[in-house]
């Protein structure tokens, strides 16, 4: 059962019920993330999203810690792009308190000083973790390569210079421009009684407002190409060679996916069997598709041997070109067909999973899309569909290679032409 209301302040409320299902997810979801972050606010977004945990006017941090594990539940947030989320996800006898909980810090945080200066080591710990893991490393630097001065192509986290500059009253600044009634969607999955979660809503975010009206400033990226080439001290050479991709709601989304599916997303692909299984250049290899509101990117991830880095991206190289020449055959489509629609229902088995769907249908669609719908756009997904989208989207010519390792940039020359 879905259903949707929109609250008198604006809030919409998204929800879908599960019976069968002892537990229930809610999510608060606002529409603002690292892209909307103006000069000096680079990782604004992730820092307020670990700032509202620490304690609001009736709670401290230690509070809301206890009280969550008492409810034996989870609680958490994440910062992507282009949206900020805050959950929890508990027994749906616990649903009522939850709800209590996460509106309480949402609505209520205090963001003190001292508070503010002690996360501030917190997340520098969590920038120097991804500088540490090469996989983080070279995707980081692979966005800003692809993306350049475009805010989607900065770290989510920000960086240290930024971070360390955060004042209490610039956090506060930035929640009352972009923490806004019509920038927020409420989404709840799960088991739950609809005659007293509704009015618990109501109750729990009605009376959110704000005077201004919100206004997100932006603007489409553009994909670059070229070779990026870092060098590290590492045992393997870490590579991402990246191309333009699908925006969320372009026409040709469900054939993006399966082209994706069928160039590295999973087992049987084209990459995973051509590198791995049949040369054994890596033990990790695989493509995904990075889609925002007004545009994408398509990458390929793998980690080889540094002598062999020139070779995965020769091999990469060539399959693309494949593709874009030939395209695919029934077999495979209808393979990489039925590999989508079974993981996308394994991966709604979930009362979190279920709630992120609901959430984002509403951000980015407007409306909710049913799985029956879904089925039914991936079956329509063609050969010719296929290769026309091979066509618009792996241009080499547009390809951006970035490689981090002990490996030299000359050579690669040669190899992207």
């Amino acid at each position: 059962m879905y259903r949707k209301l929109v609250l008198d302040n604006g809030v919409r409320v998204v929800v879908e019920r599960m019976p069968t299902l002892k537990s229930v997810t809610v999510g608060i979801w606002v529409n603002v993330g690292s892209r909307d972050e103006g000069a000096g606010e680079a990782g604004l977004s992730h820092f307020l999203e670990h700032m509202f945990f620490k304690g609001t006017r009736t709670r401290s941090a230690a509070q809301i810690s206890r009280e969550i594990d008492a409810l034996g539940g989870e609680m958490n947030a994440f910062t992507t792009r282009e949206t900020t989320t805050f959950y929890v996800k508990v027994l749906d006898q616990h649903l009522r308190p939850a709800l209590a909980l996460l509106a309480d810090l949402f609505h209520h945080s205090r963001f003190g000083s001292r508070e503010v200066e002690k996360e501030k080591q917190v997340v520098l710990e969590e920038i120097r973790m991804v500088q540490d893991d090469p996989e983080d490393l070279v995707q980081e630097l692979h966005a800003k390569q692809t993306l350049k001065r475009h805010p989607l192509g900065r770290p989510i986290l920000g960086d240290r210079e930024t971070v360390q500059a955060f004042t209490r009253e610039q956090l506060l600044r930035y929640v009352h421009a972009h923490y806004h009634p019509l920038q927020t969607v409420v989404a709840v999955a799960g088991n739950f009684n609809p005659k007293e979660l509704l009015p618990a809503l109501e109750t729990a975010f009605g009376s959110f407002q704000r005077s201004d009206q919100p206004g997100l400033s932006r603007w489409p990226p553009v994909v670059n190409g070229g070779l990026l080439v870092r060098q590290k001290p590492l045992e393997q050479a870490h590579l991402c060679l990246g191309l333009k991709g699908v925006s969320l709601g372009h026409k040709d989304r469900y054939a993006a996916h399966t082209l994706n599916a069928m160039l590295g997303g999973n087992v049987s692909s084209r990459l995973f069997q051509e590198v791995r299984e049949k040369r054994g250049l890596a033990y990790s290899i695989y493509s995904y598709l990075s889609s925002y509101a007004d545009g994408g990117t398509l990458t390929v991830y793998a980690a080889t041997r540094p002598r062999e880095a020139p070779r995965v991206v020769e091999l990469v190289c060539r399959e693309i070109r494949r593709l874009r020449t030939a395209g695919v055959d029934r077999q495979e489509l209808e393979r990489a067909r039925n590999q989508m629609k079974g993981s996308l229902m394994l991966s709604l088995e979930s009362t979190h999973s279920r709630m992120s769907k609901l959430a984002k249908d509403e951000l980015h669609q407007g409306r909710y899309t049913s799985l029956e719908e879904m089925m039914a756009e991936i079956d329509r997904v063609s050969e010719g569909q296929i290769l026309q989208l091979c066509r618009e989207l792996l241009d080499l010519t547009c390809l951006a290679v970035t490689v981090l390792g002990p490996v030299s940039p000359r050579a690669f020359r040669g190899v992207m032409d």
